[in-house]
């Protein structure tokens, strides 16, 4: 009976995956921008950075996440309205991979700010005394060194946002744990398919730990250890 749901599941894995890398892509750019605000000498960029990581923590994920998808289509087509546009419906995708994006942007935000402080003041300055533009500063020293310190804590980061692509399912999205719904509504066998994806998850997170230390040996490359 499962091999008959198998190649329906593992489609909606791949979506999972998919979903979790571009909802990381979009988290990491705003953790890094959220990290330089924070740590800026613009009073408006750290109260806005403040306000961000604070206020998206703080509210539970589902909730964000059934907010942004019907609130946004609301205003979406509120706004569409005034332009005399057809009404919009909002792609379950998008609004997922955004949603998941911004929340985790808001962690991240945290992770590389700690990251950027235990990078030593006088890597950066010499950096400047070498002539280099700010810009290079943050690609050639900032950035390298801060990843070595950020890896834990980004590795965790993206742990939870892989798991967190489940959430996708409540706004209509086919990845595998809806099609675990419908097979096992099908089957009046949910217990079956939902074990199904949760060892699917963790082979997700297994390949993803084994990154991780390459990522972490790549970035610790020069450091001795204790």
């Amino acid at each position: 009976m499962v091999w008959d749901y198998l190649p329906l599941i593992l489609k909606g894995m791949l979506l999972t995956v998919e979903v979790a890398l571009l909802s990381l892509l979009i988290a990491v750019a705003l953790g890094i921008l959220g990290a330089l605000a924070k740590l800026s000498r613009s009073r408006v960029a750290r109260a806005a950075a403040g306000v961000y990581s604070t206020l998206i923590r703080g509210i539970p994920d589902l909730v964000l996440m059934t907010v942004i998808f019907f609130g946004g289509q609301v205003l979406v087509n509120r706004i569409g309205e005034l332009f005399g546009w057809e009404y919009i419906d909002v792609n379950p995708f998008t609004a997922g991979v955004l949603t998941i994006g911004f929340i985790f942007g808001a962690y991240m935000t945290e992770t590389f700010r700690g990251g950027i402080l235990a990078v030593p003041r006088g890597e950066i300055e010499a950096g400047f005394a070498f002539g280099m533009t700010p810009l290079q500063v943050f690609v050639r020293i900032t950035f390298p060194a801060m990843m070595r310190h950020a890896l834990p804590g980004f590795g965790n980061n993206w742990l939870v946002l892989a798991k967190t692509t489940a959430l996708v399912s409540v706004i209509g999205l086919h990845d595998m744990v809806y099609n675990a719904a419908v097979a096992g509504g099908s089957t009046r066998q949910p217990f079956t398919f939902y074990l199904v994806v949760a060892a699917l998850f963790l082979l997700i997170t297994a390949v993803s730990d084994v990154g991780l230390r390459r990522l972490n040996k790549t970035f610790s490359a020069g450091v001795r250890r204790a």
